[in-house]
């Protein structure tokens, strides 16, 4: 206990003192972003489409108002500041594109417009327990590709144990149409052009210390297992149908 108090404390200080003045701030029923990120296309930070407290037990209040209002908001207002250096007009390139090019641009446009897609599609990606599972298409797929749910999640969370330091884990539409498991570091994702294994991300996990910390401390496989009651497969289902309609 005297351990998991000392890695508490040290992670609160890396946050900064706003991180922690932030909660004792009263919880909310829809978070709204910085007024100065806010913007018309998916170059700005959207609201949470659910509370603080809504993913909990699986994910802690405190870890969800930092992740959000502070790494993720990071990341939109870097990327809001690097699209002006580099000139990149946002009312006329979309996200997925200056990521499918990401290799012409800097490694600030790179950390963060990976960071804000990530977390952007991160959020949705969840929603409060009870847990669902996959059906459909998509059901059929995975178990064509991986011979039932359990073994896909069992190949999925290999992959995000098995990322070194910080990044992701990815279930992804290649462009011939199959699905993938893969992994990224920091914060690259299957869209950009320097992609290991490149498609297009259906499916992503946040296995960077600051999404689970608080909770699991060094645990990261039982945060995996616990975020498994977490993921909203009907979003999933539809950007499955998206990926493969555009294939």
């Amino acid at each position: 206990m005297k351990n998991q108090s000392q890695n508490r404390r040290q992670f609160l200080a890396k946050t900064g003192k706003a991180g922690i003045a932030l909660a004792s701030m009263p919880l909310l029923t829809k978070i709204m972003p910085d007024a100065t990120i806010l913007g018309s296309s998916d170059f700005s930070q959207q609201a949470l489409p659910y509370s603080y407290t809504a993913l909990e037990p699986y994910i802690d209040a405190m870890t969800m108002e930092i992740h959000y209002t502070k790494h993720a908001a990071t990341y939109a207002k870097n990327l809001a500041d690097a699209c002006v250096a580099e000139k990149v007009d946002t009312s006329n390139t979309s996200l997925s594109s200056l990521l499918n090019n990401i290799s012409k641009y800097s490694p600030k446009m790179r950390n963060n417009a990976g960071g804000h897609f990530n977390h952007e599609m991160f959020w949705q990606l969840m929603k409060p327990a009870p847990a669902t599972t996959p059906s459909g298409v998509l059901a059929e797929q995975i178990n064509k590709t991986f011979g039932s749910l359990t073994d896909f999640q069992k190949a999925f969370g290999e992959a995000a144990k098995a990322r070194f330091g910080s990044g992701w884990a990815w279930l992804l539409v290649k462009a011939d149409g199959s699905l993938a498991v893969s992994s990224t570091p920091n914060q690259d994702n299957p869209l950009m052009d320097i992609a290991e294994v490149k498609g297009t991300p259906i499916l992503g996990l946040d296995v960077w210390e600051h999404a689970y910390y608080l909770k699991y401390q060094n645990k990261r496989p039982d945060y995996i297992n616990a975020w498994w009651n977490l993921v909203n497969w009907d979003f999933v289902q539809n950007k499955y149908q998206v990926a493969i309609t555009q294939k």
